[in-house]
């Protein structure tokens, strides 16, 4: 059995690393080379790069998507933008790359492995910790937030019968309120060149909480900006927008990748708030989900009460942290 570890650059393993995801463990849109090629670009100043590729007898197994910063490795991406986030493994291959990547890094100058907003159901969970424990490191493992989702049903009503009886009545009463408003709309664009809209997302987003203003800064909405023309690129990006009498006092940024469709992110006009709209364009972002015959619906990262009236239920993710005594070379 041979096994190498090679590190790259994205140019050189885009392909292979999108080829592979399928067949992973975890593969969701964070994990994808466009979206962390985008995520490095725009904040990988100052970091050194560790995309590693682990090849098992000639086949690409896995990817370790990592970077340096000081002493401490980190997967690349911040988990304040990237919900989930892993190492890309062909599923059957983690007995072999954990310890392959292992190996690789006992050569690495670091004092610490800090992993962030690992799901729970990722075999790095089941795995590494024991592995890295029995080589003598330190290991802390921890849960780090939520991301309530919920399995789609086969259709609206199918959807609505799900719910409580409290909260299917409170929905119900504010789409009647709502559509008693004249002239609402409510839609979706998905096209290449999204700047304009993009610019009136940016809008919403900033004016809907004084939290989200101070998050969005000019390097924050440059990353959005180049994300969505990726992402929009490859047909998985949808920017949602409600008007009334044509104005448009909400959106939404869902993704629509595999078989889920993913709600990231999202703000209104708070003299609308009377109407529910960010709640409601929500809603409809969930519709449009089950009718396109998805399987899940993920709200990603945060406890927001909404989350959990619209039938989410909590997945975890985790940090898991592992030291050492001294960086070795």
């Amino acid at each position: 059995m041979k096994v190498s570890v090679i590190p790259l650059d994205f140019r050189t393993l885009a392909e292979d690393w999108q080829r592979l995801l399928p067949d992973c463990g975890t593969n969701t849109i964070f994990s994808t080379p466009r979206w962390q090629g985008v995520w490095w670009q725009q904040f990988g100043q100052g970091k050194d790069l560790l995309l590693l590729s682990v090849v098992h007898d000639g086949r690409l197994i896995g990817i370790a998507p990592l970077m340096r910063v000081g002493g401490t490795i980190s997967f690349i991406g911040d988990h304040e933008v990237c919900d989930y986030l892993d190492f890309v493994v062909l599923r059957g291959g983690e007995e072999v790359f954990f310890p392959a990547l292992l190996d690789y890094l006992v050569l690495q100058d670091w004092t610490r492995l800090d992993l962030h907003a690992i799901p729970d159901y990722s075999r790095t969970i089941s795995l590494l910790p024991a592995m890295a424990q029995a080589r003598g490191y330190s290991v802390t493992l921890e849960v780090e937030g939520v991301c309530p989702g919920l399995a789609l049903a086969g259709t609206w009503d199918d959807y609505l019968s799900s719910l409580s009886k409290k909260a299917r009545h409170e929905l119900r009463r504010k789409l009647r309120r709502l559509n008693a408003s004249d002239n609402v709309r409510s839609y979706a664009l998905s096209h290449d060149d999204l700047s304009a809209d993009m610019s009136d997302f940016l809008h919403l987003h900033r004016v809907s909480r004084e939290d989200k203003a101070h998050f969005m800064n000019s390097e924050m909405e440059a990353f959005f900006r180049k994300e969505t023309a990726t992402l929009a690129e490859a047909g998985c990006f949808r920017l949602y927008f409600m008007e009334i009498d044509g104005k448009r006092v909400s959106s939404a940024i869902c993704f629509d990748y595999a078989d889920e469709f993913l709600l990231y992110n999202s703000g209104y006009d708070p003299a609308y708030s009377g109407l529910s709209v960010g709640l409601l364009l929500k809603v409809f972002c969930l519709r449009e989900a089950i009718e396109s015959g998805k399987r899940r619906f993920d709200f990603l990262r945060g406890s927001e009460r909404y989350k959990y009236e619209l039938g989410g239920t909590d997945s975890l993710v985790r940090r898991c942290l592992i030291t050492r005594e001294a960086s070795r070379s």
